[in-house]
């Protein structure tokens, strides 16, 4: 199985530093808080957690239960991990007992896949090796052998109940495009349960709650997908979640025509857009939808996250 680097969140840019200034420092402490930052490797990629609050062990222990969770999210459902309840699923098609964290994004996978008619789909797994294959050798996959792998893709081939998964021969799953999201979502409940009202996540997909310890808001930047480094809108204040998905993260050709994203019906890379950002209010909904919204095009992706309550969608055109 081929495991990926999932660095689709460097579209965006979180404004979540601990603010060196003396005026953010005398702010901070006539409102009492201090703030804290603990930074790691979880899902392939470096991630932070930023708190704010007026007790630092209580911080210390919420930073620490962020990260709890994240291991808890990657045991269930990294591919990163061959020890992962995922990996151990794709290898013997069926897994007894799955761990929360896994039944919940398999949930969630199986029902956005339902609600884009196949648009989005946890299945795509099987191309994943092939088109990673021919892209070392500085090909595409031979038709043949893609129409094969098509054939193995279809999310009605998931049984998932809370007792177990089972797999049609030939099928495989994907979280990767849920996966930092949904530990986003645990992140913050860890936090929240410490009652801790203030924190920036970045797990590879983000979230914010609250302000800074001097009280100013979150922001987050969204760069130019073909300029990463330049931000060109951003999100201020901050507060909710929000995910990104675009072609440039991974890309199997130059000119980015394929990339890491599949349209489950072609086995090929979906030609409209760069880039999507979307923000909602569960980082699981917003990474999702990011990804749904890159298969199904600008004006039907646009259209579909409308449909959902307290979500918003930026797109960007291929250039």
């Amino acid at each position: 199985m081929v495991r990926q680097p999932v660095t689709r969140r460097r579209l965006l840019v979180g404004a979540a530093g601990l603010g060196a200034s003396a005026a953010f420092g005398t702010l901070a402490a006539e409102r009492g808080l201090v703030t804290r930052r603990r930074a790691g490797i979880a899902f392939g990629t470096t991630v932070v957690l930023v708190v704010a609050g007026p007790d630092p062990a209580a911080l210390e222990a919420g930073l620490t239960d962020g990260f709890a969770a994240m291991r808890a999210v990657e045991a269930a459902a990294s591919l990163f991990r061959a020890d992962s309840a995922l990996s151990r699923l794709n290898r013997a098609g069926r897994l007894d007992a799955p761990p929360e964290d896994l039944s919940t994004l398999l949930r969630f996978a199986l029902d956005l896949a339902a609600r884009t008619d196949g648009a989005f789909d946890p299945t795509v797994q099987p191309l994943w090796p092939l088109w990673a294959g021919a892209a070392a050798r500085g090909e595409r996959p031979d038709p043949a052998a893609l129409r094969e792998a098509v054939t193995r893709i279809g999310w009605r081939r998931v049984s998932a109940t809370p007792e177990r998964v089972v797999l049609e021969p030939g099928a495989a799953l994907t979280l990767n495009a849920l996966i930092q999201g949904h530990a986003a979502d645990r992140v913050m409940a860890a936090l929240r349960a410490r009652g801790i009202g203030d924190a920036f996540v970045d797990t590879g997909e983000f979230g914010a709650a609250g302000t800074h310890a001097d009280g100013s808001p979150w922001r987050l930047g969204i760069a130019d997908p073909r300029a990463p480094g330049e931000v060109v809108t951003g999100i201020a204040p901050f507060a909710g979640f929000a995910a990104t998905s675009g072609d440039y993260a991974m890309s199997f050709s130059p000119d980015r025509a394929d990339h890491h994203i599949f349209d489950p019906a072609t086995g090929r890379s979906p030609r409209g857009l760069a880039a999507v950002t979307v923000t909602a209010g569960t980082g699981l909904l917003a990474d999702g939808l990011s990804t749904a919204c890159m298969v199904l095009g600008a004006a039907h992706g646009r259209s579909f996250v409308a449909s959902w309550p307290g979500c918003s969608v930026r797109t960007f055109e291929k250039t």
